[in-house]
C-alpha cells in the first residue's frame, strides 16, 4: 500500500519562469499568486515569471517565492488527485510550505513569516561576516574533523545542513569557511561556493534570533493536520506549541535531513513527492533512501506516475472530504457545553440530520457538493456551534481546517471572513 511523504525545496531549486505554466493552466494556482501579491504588496508573479535571477534570488524575495511556488503546486496536487500525504518535509525555510499545507499555518502568515525572515537574513548578508558551501564527495568524518580543527570557540566553520553520506553544507565565518574551502579541496572534494548566502542554520544566526521571535508572536497556528518532521529533531513538531521554539532553533541549528529521510523511511513511507519547481530533492531521496521512490510534481513524466497510482476508481479517492462531509464530522466532534435538551434537539439534532440529508442526497447523485449546499452546511454547523456554545478560537480553528481540508480558501473564503 502507498504511503506519501511530501516534500518542499528551499534555496537553490529557483529559477526565472518557475510557476508561470502552473499559473496559465490551473485557478488556484493563479489565486495563490494572486493571494501573495496582496499579502507581500508587490507583484511576486512578475518576479517569478519575467523577473532577473538577481531579483529572484533576494533573501527577501526568494522565500515567499518559493513558498507560494510549493504552496501552489500542493493545492494542484490536492485539486487534481487529492490523496493526502502521510507526513510533510521541508528543507530550510522550505519548512514553512510544510508548516502551510499541513493546515498548522495559514498562507498568509507564512507569507508574513519568510518575507521577513528574509529580510532579517539580508541584514546578516550585509554585514559580510559568513558564507556557505555546499561539499560533495566527502564523508561525514573528514568534514568534521577539519572544521574542529579549524575553528575556535568564537570564530569556526561548521557543517551546517546534512543533506546525504557524501554531500554537506558548511558555513560559518567567512575567511573560515574559504579556508575550509582550500582544505577540502585538496581532499578531492568538489566545491559549490553559495555566493550572496547568509551563514543560515548556524549560530551566526543568533542575532536576529530576538527580532524574529517577537514578530513570530503575532502569528497564530493551528493544529496539525499532517505531521511535519522538524529540520532541527528529524522528528513530528508534535503540537502547535512547538513551532515557534523548532523555527527559532531552525535558524541557528544544523538541517538534519539525512535523518529525516530515514524517519520517513522507517514508518513505511514509499513515495516522496517534491512540490518545488524543479527535482532537487528528489536526487537525495534516492541518495538517502532508495527504496523510497522519489517523484516532482512540476515534472509531467511524474504527475502521469502519480496520476496511475491513483486513478480515478482509486479507493481513497472515496474518502477525500468535502464541505459537507467535514460539517458532520465536526457536528459529532466538538464537545457540548449546553445542557439545555429543548436547545439542544433544535439547535445541534437537527441541523446535523438536515446536513446527514444533504450527504445522502449527494451521495445518491454521485457528485460533489455545489457552493450553496456548502455554505448551508456550514450554516448549519454553526448552529451546532452556537448551541453547544463552542468558543469563538474553536471556532475559527475548525472553519480554518474545512477550507484547508477541501481546499476552498478561496471559494469559501468571504464565508470564513463573516463568520470571523
Amino acid at each position: 500500500m502507498e504511503k506519501l511523504a511530501f516534500l518542499f525545496t528551499g534555496q537553490g531549486s529557483q529559477y526565472v519562469g518557475m510557476g508561470k505554466s502552473l499559473f496559465n493552466q490551473h485557478e488556484i494556482a493563479r489565486q495563490t499568486f494572486e493571494e501573495a501579491n496582496d499579502v507581500l504588496g508587490y507583484d511576486l508573479s512578475k518576479i517569478c515569471f519575467e523577473g532577473t535571477l538577481s531579483q529572484l534570488t533576494k533573501p527577501e524575495i526568494i522565500q515567499p517565492a518559493l513558498l507560494t511556488l510549493n504552496v501552489a503546486n500542493y493545492r494542484v496536487y490536492m485539486e487534481q488527485v487529492g490523496i493526502a500525504p502521510h507526513f510533510l518535509a521541508g528543507h530550510s525555510f522550505g519548512e514553512y510550505a510544510a508548516l502551510v499545507c499541513s493546515g498548522a499555518l495559514t498562507f498568509a502568515d507564512g507569507l508574513r513569516l519568510v518575507q521577513y525572515r528574509g529580510e532579517l537574513t539580508k541584514l546578516i548578508m550585509e554585514s559580510n561576516s559568513g558564507a556557505m558551501t555546499i561539499i560533495d564527495g566527502l564523508a561525514e568524518e573528514v568534514i568534521e574533523e577539519e572544521c574542529k580543527k579549524l575553528s575556535t570557540n568564537d570564530h569556526f566553520v561548521m557543517i551546517n545542513t546534512f543533506n546525504g553520506p557524501n554531500q554537506f553544507g558548511i558555513a560559518g565565518h567567512q575567511d573560515m569557511v574559504e579556508e575550509m574551502e582550500g582544505i577540502l579541496l585538496e581532499k578531492d572534494a568538489q566545491i559549490t561556493p553559495l555566493l550572496g548566502n547568509a551563514p543560515l542554520h548556524t549560530p551566526l544566526m543568533e542575532s536576529i534570533i530576538e527580532k524574529f521571535s517577537d514578530f513570530i508572536d503575532t502569528i497564530n497556528f493551528y493544529s496539525f493536520r499532517c505531521p511535519v518532521i522538524s529540520n532541527v529533531t528529524a522528528k513530528p513538531y508534535g503540537t502547535a506549541d512547538n513551532i515557534k521554539d523548532l523555527l527559532l532553533k531552525q535558524l541557528i541549528k544544523p538541517v538534519q535531513w539525512i535523518d529525516t529521510m530515514n524517519f520517513l523511511k522507517r514508518y513505511g513511507v514509499t513515495h516522496a513527492i517534491e512540490m518545488g519547481p524543479q527535482n532537487i530533492l528528489g536526487n537525495l531521496v534516492t541518495t538517502n533512501t532508495p527504496s523510497i521512490k522519489a517523484l516532482c510534481y512540476s515534472i509531467k513524466e511524474d504527475q502521469k506516475v502519480i496520476n496511475e497510482l491513483f486513478p480515478a476508481n482509486h479507493h481513497l479517492r472515496k474518502h477525500i472530504p468535502t464541505v459537507v462531509t467535514r460539517c458532520l464530522a465536526i457536528a459529532v466532534a466538538t464537545p457540548n457545553l449546553n445542557h439545555d435538551e429543548e436547545e439542544y434537539q433544535k439547535g445541534v439534532i437537527e441541523p446535523y440530520r438536515n446536513i446527514q440529508t444533504l450527504q445522502q442526497l449527494i451521495e445518491s447523485e454521485n457528485r460533489q457538493p455545489n457552493i450553496e449546499e456548502m455554505r448551508s452546511a456550514l450554516k448549519m454547523l454553526q448552529s451546532v456551534f452556537d448551541t453547544k456554545k463552542i468558543s469563538e478560537e474553536e471556532q475559527n480553528e475548525w472553519h480554518h481546517h474545512i477550507l484547508h481540508e477541501t481546499g476552498t480558501y478561496y471559494l469559501l473564503k468571504e464565508k470564513q471572513v463573516q463568520t470571523i
